[in-house]
């Protein structure tokens, strides 16, 4: 594999395939909450598994890590979830800014950004790092991980819709959307558990199936949890396809001032459709 960098996106290339697109600078409505993502996301036979800015939900973006509720601010997009009010249109869309990378090479990057309210205000630092890793000849993993210092000077809430009254919209944190094909796609997960009744659940790993249009293939997306993340999972694959290991589901968890909350996560592409023995042969695989 190999890394190539210009004003606003690192690119990874395997073969002859363009398998990812990280835009670090992004350029989208201040509605949208502007953040760096990864899309296209691509397997090694070339097919994408992102979507990207779907009419449904703008602010939508592949692979995104978001925060749909910090202490009142929304640095997720869109509309903020309001207990006994529903979805209102507010001025408190923040947006995740690069400052630099610490580091790029031929295996990942690591990056600083800065969050900031739509007022301006600076409250979290983070320092977000991804590797590139297990490549076989039909997947690829990445090593997402992620440190989110709080440098407001008072406490930080985060929370989701969930914690403001919606049932099974516990959305917060890294954040895949599929691409329209994917609607309706088999969700698997550790322990025998399947399905979207999954919503809401805690498992050590969570994969999605989808089969694509035009062509005649699938693929699989394959999140694997840190055991200390002790996360419950935000999955639908209707109206759309959508994956989250949320940060605060149904629990608000408080960051206090100069206090860093860690996360680390991975994400397996991979070609064709991977059932149950094939996630855990994997898995035994490349712990």
């Amino acid at each position: 594999m190999s890394i190539g960098i210009d004003e606003r996106a690192l690119t990874v290339v395997a073969g002859d395939v363009e398998i990812l697109r990280y835009v670090y600078r992004p350029d989208m409505p201040a509605f949208e909450g502007p953040k760096p993502y990864f899309h296209p996301v691509r397997t090694l036979a070339g097919d994408v598994v992102t979507g990207y800015r779907p009419h449904d939900h703008r602010w939508h973006k592949g692979i995104q890590m978001t925060a749909s509720h910090v202490s009142g601010q929304n640095f997720w997009g869109g509309g903020s979830y309001v207990r006994d009010q529903g979805y209102v249109d507010l001025p408190n869309v923040g947006s995740m800014r690069h400052e630099s990378f610490a580091s790029v090479d031929d295996e990942g990057w690591v990056e600083r950004l800065g969050w900031h309210t739509q007022s301006g205000e600076h409250w979290v630092a983070e320092r977000r790092g991804v590797r590139l890793r297990d490549v076989t000849g039909d997947s690829y993993g990445l090593d997402f991980w992620t440190e989110l210092t709080n440098v407001r000077g008072e406490p930080l809430v985060f929370g989701s819709p969930t914690t403001e009254g919606r049932p099974a919209a516990g959305y917060s944190g890294l954040f895949w959307r599929g691409p329209r094909a994917f609607t309706d796609g088999r969700i698997l997960a550790a322990g025998g558990q399947e399905g979207p009744e999954l919503m809401g659940r805690p498992a050590e790993w969570l994969a999605y199936v989808g089969t694509h249009d035009e062509v005649d293939r699938s693929s699989t997306l394959l999140f694997v949890d840190e055991p200390d993340n002790g996360t419950t999972w935000f999955v639908r694959n209707t109206p759309f396809a959508a994956v989250n290991p949320s940060l605060a589901f149904a629990d608000e968890v408080t960051l206090a001032p100069g206090e860093t909350m860690a996360r680390r996560y991975r994400v397996v592409v991979a070609d064709g459709a991977w059932d149950r023995a094939r996630v855990e042969s994997y898995l035994k695989e490349h712990p």
